[in-house]
């Protein structure tokens, strides 16, 4: 039998995915491959809270949550990062922990990565 509950449900709604975007986020500033990147956030609290809502809102709407994305897409948000193809793979790891540490399925899981690994093209730029 085909499971036919939406992504977005499966990641716990928008409070499942508020969960795993902060521990994302909390991987991404601890982790020495690209926390240079993310801790000077800390430093600017409303910057922060508006990348938070971007993340939280790129993740509900592309998992097909009744939510309406209004950041930029992928390529423009990235633009002149000079993201690293091992980076890019640290980030995927960190998505992957956050996903375990909130008790998502092995199914949904492999969605996510789908999803990530879809959009890999238009973020390394090496």
């Amino acid at each position: 039998m085909e499971n036919t509950t939406s992504l977005f449900e499966r990641l716990g709604g928008l409070k499942g995915i508020e969960a795993i975007v902060d521990d994302i986020v909390e991987l991404h500033m601890s982790n020495p491959n690209v926390k240079s990147r993310f801790l000077p956030l800390k430093d600017n609290p409303e910057h922060f809270a508006e990348v938070r809502q971007h993340l939280i809102s790129f993740l509900a709407f592309g998992s097909g949550g009744p939510v309406e994305y209004k950041g930029k897409d992928m390529t423009a948000a990235h633009k002149g990062m000079n993201i690293s193809n091992g980076e890019y793979m640290t980030v995927v790891d960190d998505i992957m922990t956050a996903l375990d540490k909130n008790n998502i399925d092995e199914q949904t899981k492999k969605d996510v990565l789908f999803i990530a690994y879809s959009l890999k093209a238009t973020m390394v730029h090496v």
